[in-house]
């Protein structure tokens, strides 16, 4: 159910986007602002009202101090041990028992950081030594894995920001497209799309893709490769950094094709519907690449730092935004440089947004390979196997 969880979060999310370009975005155009203010009041108020009910029968989990406190702790304890020999067998490095360890799994070794197992270096066995031993001269073997466990996230992180500049065309640059394009449904007399409903096909796309991913396709995974999720996180990712390639292709060849358009004589303007292709695969990258990493940074996140995981996944996000308005303004700058034209003119059709969608293509596909590498060296969190089946049979909130 753990595993299933952000599947159908994030499809939850999608119907609120969904409703969002939709219905609300209807009522915008056609009724007025202050309708869709106060429907939207309301149902925040509503809720507010579900938050309220709800939050008597959250389980919390109870807090130990600051998360990143025992991280300073292990590498002070590795650089002031650093001249250290390390311990022939790992199984002699520091750990506390089961008992003791305040109802946070026990981790296992890895070898990957090696020079962090310092920090858990025992000086003097005695038991009266370990008790007075400082935490910042000693630390457990599962502080250091779970320090480990950050460190190694950060090359995956950044190996996925690309991908946050390729999500951010779908708010930017393909509603843009949107509104120079004829949004009729059937003839000049019928309704008229408004232009941010079109992104209601990445929002239906990823709350099926959801569907059939997780009632389906991890069934039939599970059974042939004998990994509950099916694939492992990051071969999730992996896949849907290359269905963002094939967004941004199809993008490139629709722009070049409007742009055409648009010089020839006598011709109307394309149909918006030109645009699903991009909005519909862009939905099923997301579905693999943005709810793998809500999952990948919630599973791989020490216990005790669940919510920097979120925070590690929402940045990717926010980063990728900020990133790509910085290429926007190195790219036009570079362009007009160089060439003298630039990509991004005052309106699309003196624009040539469709190199900028091929430059996206290539950086995403050149990412992808970077992603391989460092993907196919990080070592997943690896819980003590006596530990296991508590852990399978208790979540941690």
């Amino acid at each position: 159910m753990k595993m299933s969880y952000f599947n159908w979060w994030s499809a939850g999310l999608c119907a609120g986007i969904l409703t969002a370009v939709t219905v609300i975005v209807f009522i915008e155009d056609r009724v007025g602002w202050g309708v869709s203010s106060i429907i939207l009041t309301l149902v925040m108020t509503i809720s507010l009202v579900i938050f309220l009910v709800g939050k008597p029968f959250y389980r919390y989990r109870k807090p130990l101090g600051s998360p990143l406190t025992p991280m300073l702790q292990v590498f002070v304890a590795a650089i002031s041990k650093r001249k250290l020999p390390y311990p022939s067998d790992p199984s002699l490095l520091h750990e506390v028992s089961e008992a003791k360890s305040n109802n946070g799994r026990l981790l296992s070794h890895t070898t990957h950081v090696k020079f962090l197992d310092k920090a858990a270096i025992i000086e003097d066995i005695s038991p009266q030594a370990l008790q007075k031993q400082s935490p910042w001269r000693l630390a457990t073997l599962t502080k250091v894995e779970e320090t480990k466990l950050i460190i190694n996230m950060i090359p995956i992180w950044l190996s996925v920001l690309v991908f946050g500049i390729c999500a951010a065309q779908a708010s930017t640059f393909f509603i843009k497209q949107a509104t120079v394009m004829d949004r009729h449904t059937a003839g000049k007399n019928s309704f008229t799309i408004p232009p941010a409903s079109i992104y209601c096909l990445t929002a239906i796309t990823l709350i099926m893709y959801v569907t059939v991913y997780d009632k389906l396709l991890v069934p039939f995974l599970r059974r042939n490769t004998q990994n509950q999720r099916g694939i492992n996180i990051l071969q999730r990712v992996g896949i849907g950094m290359f269905f963002a390639v094939i967004t941004m292709i199809i993008a490139a060849l629709v722009e070049k094709k409007r742009l055409h358009h648009l010089t020839e004589h006598n011709k109307p303007m394309m149909s918006v519907f030109w645009l699903a292709p991009q909005f519909i695969v862009l939905g099923v990258a997301e579905g693999f690449t943005l709810v793998g990493l809500q999952e990948y940074f919630y599973d791989q996140v020490p216990d005790s730092m669940r919510s920097l995981g979120i925070a590690f996944y929402l940045s990717v996000l926010g980063a990728g935004s900020f990133l790509n308005n910085l290429l926007i303004t190195v790219v036009d700058s570079l362009a007009d440089d160089f060439s003298g034209k630039r990509w991004f003119g005052k309106n699309l059709n003196s624009s040539r947004l469709d190199w900028f969608y091929w430059l996206l293509a290539g950086l995403t596909a050149a990412n992808i390979c970077v992603f391989m590498i460092v993907a196919k060296r990080f070592p997943y969190k690896s819980v003590q196997p006596s530990q296991v089946l508590a852990d399978s049979s208790v979540s941690v909130g």
